[in-house]
């Protein structure tokens, strides 16, 4: 790893090799999902309780990851995967090339002590290290919501413009700072996103081939370089570590305070923390343990011969009745229903029959999870031949053909006016001109009474939803998208 440095210049044992810095930073990018993931899985036995740290997971992992890369940078020197790979984090001097290699050598304690990061250089680098990514996180969610439909619906010759996006008349500010948000999103976060990556990808190639001591152009803007612990750190580490070594503890230590000590709210706190070095090999080592024991095959005999051993009971079932008893039960249902359609028929008239073969198929609305009002929604046409390209909406064949997210398929213009709730036949039905559709056991009383009339307040019109299903189409407008029959 070390070769193509050592041709440049004469070797560096401190500096480590860009390998290296790229397994640390692929360590630290593997632990948010994996965290995340424990959380989800924990929130579905627990939602009472997890639901809202999952929801705001982000915001919390920040908090988190501030207070321990603290703790480590003040502590280690190095944040807390680059302690696992015995990494620290040095200022660079404002001297001839940033080195003074003969007092590296000579004198190591000194040399460390003036390179160590101040307070000013631990907080820039907390910047770098949380503050940076969760702003990239944020910024990456919010194009992913805002801009990538839109920008995915105008390369496949969707619409670009979408009424329900413009200001309205007298803005507020949070209004007009979302709106700007949105703008800067779509049209100058992708330059932005491609020349992070780029600057990124310039410094590493230049770290590679020894043109820089900076592995990262951030690194460069606060005057910082990530270097290998050395003997003098590894000292340093262990004093600090160590409670026996500080100043008058022999002296002023009782019998059983040593106990006391460790218990004591100052110390829990870095015991706390340090922990963690251990318990990250720990956790590799059982995520690694875990998928060989759900691959393996020896699992799975020996969860066989755990259960060869037991000898499980019969089931015991009451309330069962025999196949001959079900037969007479279907058989004397099925007589009973032919006697009553015997003594209908022979009462009615077949001028009685024509209305109610005339009259319409209902079907039961569904019913908003958050209002709690039936949802109106429009029947498929019948499965015939003829009527196979015809849209539920406007009963003619299909025209510019458009699928929903919930799979069937309107005409272009009637979907999109169904999803921003300007159909005729929403306005019709929720005016209380039609009530196509719509199952008369379902409808409050108080409709009865002024004879189906304004349904608003007691209809949700289907507006932002599938008009076949009643489920909420995610994007509105922006989720369409266009088939070929």
């Amino acid at each position: 790893m070390e070769y193509l440095p050592s041709l440049q210049q004469e070797f560096d044992e401190s500096k480590p090799s860009l390998f290296e810095l790229l397994a640390e930073e692929q360590l630290s990018n593997l632990i948010p999902p994996s965290l995340r993931y424990l959380l989800a899985v924990a929130t579905h036995r627990h939602p009472r309780y997890l639901l809202r740290i999952l929801n705001s997971y982000d915001e919390v992992y920040a908090v988190l990851s501030l207070i321990v890369e603290r703790y480590y940078l003040r502590t280690f020197g190095g944040s807390f995967t680059e302690n696992f790979y015995s990494l620290k984090r040095e200022r660079v001097l404002r001297t001839e090339n940033g080195e003074i290699p003969r007092a590296q050598v000579g004198a190591a304690g000194p040399v460390r002590e003036a390179l160590k990061l101040r307070s000013a250089d631990v907080w820039k680098n907390l910047l770098v290290l949380v503050g940076i990514p969760y702003l990239k996180c944020k910024l990456d969610e919010g194009y992913d919501i805002h801009a990538a439909p839109h920008a995915a619906l105008a390369i496949g010759g969707g619409p670009r413009y979408n009424p329900s996006e413009d200001l309205p008349p007298n803005p507020t500010l949070r209004q007009r700072l979302f709106a700007y948000y949105k703008w800067f999103l779509r049209n100058v976060y992708p330059s932005v996103n491609a020349a992070y990556y780029f600057s990124v990808l310039a410094f590493n190639l230049a770290y590679l081939f020894d043109n820089t001591k900076y592995s990262s152009p951030f690194l460069w803007l606060i005057g910082t370089r990530i270097r290998r612990l050395g003997a003098a750190d590894h000292r340093a580490i262990a004093a600090v570590l160590d409670p026996k070594s500080g100043p008058g503890t022999a002296r002023s230590q009782r019998p059983g305070s040593s106990l006391l000590g460790l218990l004591s709210p100052q110390n829990i706190y870095p015991q706390l923390l340090s922990s963690l070095r251990y318990f990250l090999p720990a956790s590799i080592f059982a995520l690694k343990f875990l998928e060989w024991w759900h691959a393996s095959d020896f699992s799975r005999q020996l969860a066989r011969k755990a259960t060869e051993v037991l000898d499980l009971p019969a089931p015991v079932v009451s309330g069962l009745t025999t196949p001959e008893e079900r037969r007479r039960a279907a058989q004397d249902a099925k007589e009973k229903e032919e006697g009553k359609e015997k003594k209908t028929t022979s009462q009615t008239s077949p001028s009685d029959l024509k209305p109610a073969l005339k009259s319409p198929r209902r079907h039961q609305p569904p019913i908003s999870a958050s209002s709690f009002l039936p949802i109106f929604t429009v029947p498929l046409p019948p499965a015939d031949p003829s009527s196979a390209n015809t849209c539920p909406l406007c009963m003619s064949t299909l025209v510019n053909p458009t699928a929903c997210q919930t799979g069937y398929v309107f005409c272009y213009v009637c979907i999109f006016h169904w999803l921003n709730g300007e159909h005729q036949r929403q306005l019709d039905f929720m005016d209380g001109e039609g009530d196509e559709g719509v199952d008369e056991e379902t409808v409050p009383k108080d409709d009865e009474k002024v004879g189906w009339r304004k349904r608003g307040g007691k209809w949700e019109s289907g507006k932002g939803r599938c008009p076949v299903t009643g489920r909420r189409v995610l994007g509105g407008t922006d989720g369409l998208r266009r088939v070929l029959i």
